[in-house]
């Protein structure tokens, strides 16, 4: 005759098991299953108003980004610069634009999860307690011995785990550098003194003071995109994460 209390103990066990392992997995099916894309600014850059002939911008978009599809992000740029509300409009000659917008984008890949994605990551979509309470019965089954039980257990939470692993909160991060150089008004004379540091060997460093007048002044900032999701794969997010990053980029004029 089986021992009931030993069953009992398994059951309760295995129990535990699909708990601790199951609730991180059903949070992540539910709480991630829509695409969620966020933009950041890392400092806002503020133009010289001026008159509407003169609201032209000139956009080159680059990348060291095998996978970044340049073509599409600037389809997305120009999108974007159509319904600005400001009536700046792209141009084709960067002579006649009243400013250049560079962009170069440094970074398209997945990001390294936090510690509360780390434990998000176990995920399965599901009956995540099914597995390991089948396994735990199954030992039971076979004898009614704590270590029939206790294997059976561990056979069910490795089930579990093999399933979660269909599963993975996935995110997505953009960066881009943006550089806008704006054209002064009649008159202004901008002075630009740049220093170039590089190792010329082990014993020291060679360093250059490069200095020039322009009618250009510059401002830098930096652009970061993230896209997450249950599985999310990148062409799935690209669309989304070139769309907002646009946004961004256009927000400036």
């Amino acid at each position: 005759m089986k021992n009931p209390t030993r069953l009992c103990l398994a059951l309760f066990a295995a129990a535990a098991i699909a708990a601790l392992g199951g609730c991180a997995a059903v949070q992540t099916s539910v709480a991630k299953r829509n695409l969620d894309v966020q933009t950041k600014i890392s400092t806002s850059i503020f133009v010289d108003p001026v008159k509407r002939a003169n609201r032209t911008v000139y956009v080159d978009v680059r990348s060291g980004v095998m996978e970044f599809d340049r073509n599409a992000m600037s389809r997305a740029v120009r999108d974007s610069f159509a319904g600005n509300a400001n009536g700046y409009t792209i141009t084709d000659d960067p002579d006649a634009a009243q400013y250049l917008l560079s962009v170069f984008v440094t970074t398209l890949e997945k990001a390294s999860p936090t510690a509360a994605e780390v434990a998000l990551k176990q995920g399965y979509v599901g009956d995540v307690g099914a597995a390991s309470y089948a396994g735990a019965a199954l030992g039971a089954g076979n004898g009614g011995s704590m270590n029939s039980m206790v294997g059976g257990g561990l056979i069910g939470a490795l089930g579990t785990t093999a399933a979660n692993a269909f599963v993975q909160d996935v995110t997505f991060m953009l960066v881009a550098d943006i550089q806008v150089k704006e054209k002064t008004a009649a008159g202004v004379i901008v002075r630009k003194d740049t220093k170039i540091s590089s190792k010329v060997s082990d014993a020291g460093t060679s360093t250059q003071t490069v200095s020039e007048a322009t009618n250009k002044k510059d401002y830098r900032t930096r652009i970061v995109t993230t896209a997450n999701k249950a599985n999310l794969e990148r062409t799935e997010a690209h669309y989304l994460m070139f769309r907002k990053t646009a946004y961004a980029m256009s927000s400036f004029f």
